[in-house]
């Protein structure tokens, strides 16, 4: 593929915080070799509490094909919970709790977020392999804001 056929990831990140941030339920955008679908679906959590979980959908269509999808990958993004500071470790000079191409469990801590002082480690809602990590260490984040993305459904 050449770099114009390539899907941008920052483009996926930047369509997936507008759909965060402006409380879009759900956005499809498509271009002459990629189709992008961004749904939030909300799933029960502990104690009755309801989680945001975006999906994501790519579809990318190669030459020779008529334009038609030839690989499909889904995505959940996991968002961050609550307001704060995203941190990857538990220490400045600490490894990452993952990093992109890590295989992750359910319940697994991925980051730390600060609020008012306290930290909280956040686990994953989802097995499956760390796509992308859309936000940079120490930065802010917003409720609802995508922090990771994974595949679910890794090849094996």
């Amino acid at each position: 593929m050449t770099d114009n056929q390539r899907f941008d990831l920052e483009e996926l990140r930047a369509l997936i915080r507008l759909a965060a941030e402006a409380d879009i339920e759900e956005l499809e955008v498509q271009g002459a070799h990629v189709k992008v679908r961004i749904k939030k679906a909300r799933h029960p959590g502990p104690a009755g509490h309801e989680d945001e979980v975006a999906r994501v959908d790519a579809a990318a269509a190669t030459p020779g094909t008529g334009g038609r999808a030839v690989q499909e990958q889904r995505y959940t993004a996991i968002v961050a919970p609550m307001v704060g500071t995203f941190y990857r470790a538990a220490k400045p000079d600490a490894a990452p709790f993952v990093n992109e191409g890590d295989m992750i469990q359910a319940g697994q801590t991925v980051c730390i977020l600060e609020a008012m002082k306290l930290f909280n480690e956040i686990p994953s809602e989802v097995t499956g392999r760390i796509v992308s990590v859309l936000v940079e260490n120490g930065a802010p984040v917003e409720y609802g804001q995508p922090l990771f993305l994974v595949d679910p459904s890794p090849a094996v």
